[in-house]
This record gives structure tokens, sequence and C-alpha cells, in this order.
């Protein structure tokens, strides 16, 4: 035992000597929540002799599942065969049991394009008119349902209003074809696993004396479904222990909820707490900023996060002019670290993906190889490559791979762009302002009207699109847009970086917010510092939005181990004109004491297009690399 408690801090070894009964570990960001699930299992097995398949681990993603995996082997010498997410474990236990409901143990799983082609495919056979309620906000209200536990025949019964009296009639239909294509969608796996333990008694019993002791991770992501499970197969031991972390649920949209961790206490009596507060990832200036800002959440239990780290270094608040200039100056500061840190120990994080476009543009141009993680490059972008096949389109009625791909999107759509363009004369298209180019083809197209403002993806989807319309009132012609554009997509810039032959290892790395959830980097950079982006324009009259981008905004700082930058903008583009940007309400919570303010590019008669045509020159980017130039300073000059 003594070895295997060695490497663990006081708080970890209670946490792990927990006995019998229900717990919650309180684990806060970078405090090794997973070294104290797997040393948890690994005292289950070895000091207690609980045999390894009377376990059961859930976790969120596979990948956390097979690391703890390997580590509960190299502790103990034995396999955890029953380590997984919910929906494997879902699957698993239908496969072998589902014959109960009707289902038969070949059946297939439907993924998210599964499911969208199978109800346009019902809109078809019965007529529906998919411009009356689009099919992906319909796919979208039928997992909401779900994700509450609504069958399609409560949803019918509860249904008001002419879109959910729709969406009860697609539901119906739409369960009646998974059933006919013996297919399931992912949130079917977690509901008739749950309907089979409720209904079948001899089975229910079956699994619970299989498993003996139930570890979850990340609770805090769980839905009402993955909640009602834990709690049925944790009878009667009642050996329940769960670890998470309140201040880092972001996904609300998902379904998750919080206050499962809540509820806990009260559906489970004397449910033993237990907090890690002890930070092995980050500065203790980084855990201040990060706990001042999260302590503002009065809804759920905040902790005090601190490390033993005696390092003292400020965190850099950037103020800029421009979202161009802050793209220039964020590159600018990832040049310098350059020289002392892998370049993939360095991320840029924003709210919105439609941010990455000036952050991508800029790197290319400094010649930084970056990745987009869990996300595509902006160019590569569906809805933005469909808006560009319009506009060159447009300038040439010849481009045969526009039109085709334009004609995919819908012949309406086509007719209604054909007949808009026989009244443009070739003067208007080619002198015409490109940003209201742009609007014209998105009003007469009706393009935007394929996404839903109430799916999360989809309102991306529509930020990009605007994204690319900003971008376009920076040029004074379509030609010159496209071919900006173009060059662009085909990284022309990037040769910078092999004429003065830097080192082309490693990647920047660029991503959400969301998708950073769970990584830690040397340097981060939260751009994008204002309010109406973080938090989001969506949350800000709503008190539990407000909180959840709060914990957003404490997800971000706490990926960050040595260097954490913040930057914001005083205007950005909007709309085809320059608006005024306000700085975040959270940036405002942190203390002045923590942070270095430095005002980037304050000469107002510094343009983004010059800074950068700077930051293409030859000779500027191998003094930037040598470290021999710093961008202000020659602005200043």
């Amino acid at each position: 035992m003594s070895d295997l408690l060695s490497s663990l801090n006081p708080d970890q070894q209670k946490a792990v000597l927990h006995a019998e009964g229900p717990a919650l570990v309180l684990a806060g960001a970078g405090s090794g929540k997973t070294t104290v699930l797997t040393h948890r299992a690994a005292w289950l097995i070895n000091e207690k002799n609980i045999l390894a398949d009377q376990v059961l681990l859930v976790t969120f993603t596979n990948k956390a599942a097979g690391e703890m995996k390997e580590r509960i082997q190299k502790l103990t010498g034995s396999s955890i065969p029953y380590a997984g997410t919910f929906h494997s474990l879902c699957a698993r236990i239908l496969r072998h049991d589902g014959y109960n409901l009707g289902l038969d143990a070949n059946y297939v799983i439907y993924d998210s394009d599964d499911q969208t082609q199978l109800i346009k495919n019902i809109y078809k056979e019965h007529g529906f008119d998919p411009q009356q309620f689009k099919p992906n906000a319909v796919k979208s209200e039928i997992a909401k349902a779900k994700n509450e536990l609504t069958t399609a025949a409560d949803y019918e019964q509860y249904a008001v209003g002419e879109f959910q009296v729709f969406t009860a009639k697609i539901y119906k239909l739409y369960q009646r074809a998974l059933k006919e294509a013996n297919a399931v969608d992912f949130d079917d796996l977690l509901l008739k696993a749950l309907q089979l333990l409720q209904e079948q008694q001899r089975i229910r019993e079956r699994y619970q004396e299989q498993f003996q002791y139930v570890l979850v991770d990340e609770y805090q992501d769980t839905n009402k479904a993955q909640y009602l499970l834990t709690q049925l197969l944790t009878q009667p031991q009642n050996n329940l222990y769960v670890v998470g972390d309140f201040s880092q649920s972001i996904y609300a949209w998902r379904g998750a909820d919080y206050r499962n961790m809540l509820q806990l206490k009260q559906d489970f009596k004397n449910v033993a707490e237990y907090r890690l507060e002890q930070n092995y990832r980050s500065t203790q200036t980084i855990l201040d900023a990060a706990t001042e800002v999260i302590s503002h959440n009065k809804s759920h239990p905040v902790l005090k996060l601190w490390t033993a780290n005696t390092t003292i270094q400020p965190i850099i608040c950037l103020e800029c002019n421009t979202g161009e200039l802050e793209a220039v100056k964020v590159v600018n500061e990832i040049l310098q670290h350059r020289r002392e840190t892998p370049l993939e120990e360095m991320a840029i994080l924003y709210r919105t993906n439609a941010q990455s476009r000036l952050f991508e543009e800029a790197l290319i141009r400094a010649g930084i190889p970056y990745k987009l993680v869990g996300g595509t490059k902006f160019y590569e972008r569906q809805e933005v490559k469909d808006v560009l096949a319009y506009t060159r389109y447009l300038v040439n009625p010849l481009d045969s791979v526009s039109l085709g791909r334009i004609t995919k999107l819908g012949k309406r759509r086509l007719e209604k762009f054909e007949a808009w363009r026989a009244t443009m004369k070739k003067d208007e298209i080619l002198t015409g302002q490109p940003h209201k180019l742009l609007e014209q083809i998105l009003e007469k197209t009706e393009y935007l009207s394929k996404f839903s403002a109430e799916i999360e993806e989809e309102r991306q989807r529509t930020e990009n699109v605007q994204e690319l319309v900003n971008m376009a009132s920076q040029f004074a012609n379509l030609t010159q847009f496209l071919e900006n554009v173009a060059l662009i997509q085909d990284n022309y810039f990037s040769d910078v970086e092999q004429r003065v032959g830097g080192d082309t290892t490693g990647f920047v790395q660029l991503m959400s917010l969301h998708s950073a959830k769970g990584l830690e980097f040397e340097v981060v950079f939260m751009v994008g510092m204002e309010d109406g982006l973080l938090p989001h324009s969506h949350s800000l009259f709503d008190s539990e939005g407000i909180e959840e981008e709060r914990r957003l905004c404490y997800v971000g700082i706490t990926r960050a181990k040595e260097h954490l930058y913040f930057s914001y903008t005083h205007s950005r583009f909007q709309y085809g004109s320059r608006t005024s940007s306000i700085v975040s309400r959270f940036l405002l919570d942190v203390p002045e004491k923590l942070m270095k303010f430095e005002a980037s590019f304050q000469q107002q008669t510094i343009s983004g297009d010059r800074a950068r045509r700077i930051v293409v020159d030859e000779d500027m980017a191998e003094s930037l690399l040598r470290g021999e130039l710093d961008i202000d300073v020659f602005l200043e000059s």
C-alpha cells in the first residue's frame, strides 16, 4: 500500500482510501483527478481484493478510458474489462440483453449524419416542407427531448406551438424508422439501456451484482439518463465514487447538468466529500486569476486552487486597436517564445470558431505552422466554401466547379441567384463593394436559412459566414478579395518560413475554449476578451448562460502552465463596418496586480492591411525569426 500511495498528496490519499458507500471527489483543474481515479481502482483490486471485473470505470471519451486502463494495468497487473464511456457500456448491455426490448443483437448505431439523412427521408416520403421547419432543428429538438427522458408519446402529449407539434409527428416517425432499420441513435443507447434496467428486474440485479464498485469521471458532464444509470447500477451497495468539478461544467447545450453532483447528496445518504485543491499545472498567479473569475458564480461550490510552484510570472494583457492587429501582436509573442518553447506547447484559444481566421492568416504570413484542434481551417469550412462558390460564379459564369457546388445547394436557391445575377451589370460586379455583394448573395439565395440559431453548431456556421463578409469589407473589389482568398488557401505566404530557414517542427495549436478542456500548454493566448465574444452575445441577458460562460473562461485560464495572455480589441469589423468593442466583464474580474498591461500598436493610423504587409515582408520576417526586431518598436519608428 505504501508504494501505491507514495506519489499522492495527503488529500489525494484520503480520497483513494475512502472506505465504503457513496463519495464525491471535487477535483480542481490540474489537481490529479485521473491519478486519484486510477489509484482508487488499483487500491480496490490490490488491497480490498476486489476482482477487476467487479469494478466499473466510466469516462466521457474512449481515449481517457484507454489511458486509465493502461495505468491500472501497470499498478495492479490486472486488466479492467469494464472501462469505457457511458455509450460503450450501454451498447455492450444492449448487445447482450437488448432482445428483451425487441432489439436484435446486430443492431446498427446511427451517427449524426445518419440521423439527419433519416429525418430528410421522412420529410421526402411524407411531403413535408424543409423550409418551414428545418430537419436539423427538428433533430436537435428530438435529442433534447431524449436527454430529458421524454419519449415520442410523452412529447406528443405535451407539445405546444407549431414547431413542437410538427416535431412530435417527426419524432414518432423517426423512432418507427429506426426500429424498422434495426438501428438506434446515440441517445437511444442510453435510453434503451436505462429502460431495460428499469423494467427487467432479473437483468438489473445481475448487473448490480456484477458491479460492486462504480467509478465515474467528469460527473459534472452527466445528463439525466447518465445520472439515473449510475444510480441504478450502484444499488444496493451504493459504492458510487464520482469525480468532478462544478467549475468545469461547460456542456449544458449537450444536455450536461452540473446539478447532478448536488442531487447526489439528496439521493444518497451520508455522501463523503473530498476536495483536491492542490494544482500541479499552473503558477499561483494563473490560479489566483482563475479563482477570482469563477468565484463570481453563486450557483455551485468553487474550489480555491493553490500550488507549490513558486514561479512568479504576471499575466500579460494585450490591448489592441483592431482584430487584425491583435492577431499580429499574438503572432509576434509566439515568435518571441519560440526560442525556448516548442510550438506545440503554445495555444490560441477563442470563444467562437469564426475568430480563427485572423490568427490563421497572421500565422501563415509569418510562416508559422499551425493546427486546428477539433475544427476545420477557416477556408475549408463547408459554409465558407459555399459562399465563395457563389461569389466566384458571380464573377466568372464559366466556373464549372463553383456551379457544380452551388447546384447541390438547391435548385430554388440557384434559380433565385441566377435571376438576380442576370440583373447585375458587369461593372457593378467588378467594382462593387465586396461585402455588400456578399450580403446580397446571402439575401437572394436565403443561404443562411439553412442554419438554426437554436443549434450551437449551426450558429457557428452563421458566424463563419459573417466573418467572411467582415473580411470582404476590407477589399476594394471582388477580384482583390477572391485573389487574396486563393493565395491564403494555397499557402502562398507560408514560403516565408522556407526562405529564411526557420524551424518547421511542431505546430501552434488553435482551438475553441470548448475543445481545450482537458488539455494544457506552456503558453496560452486567450483572445477576444470582449463582451459579445466571451461572454458570448447569446448569453449576455441570461444569468445561467453567463455562469456557464464564466466556467468556460475558467477552463481557458487553467489550461496555461507558465505563461498566460489575455487580449482584447477596441474595435472589430462587423457587418461591413468597424464597431467599438467592450472589454470582457470576466477580464475586469482579474485583479490588476496579477497582470502586466501592454498597449499594442497605439498609433491609430496603422491599418490592419499595412500591419499584414509588414509581416509578409521577407526582411521583416527574417528579423523577427532571429529575434532582432520587435513589431512595436518597428511601428513606433
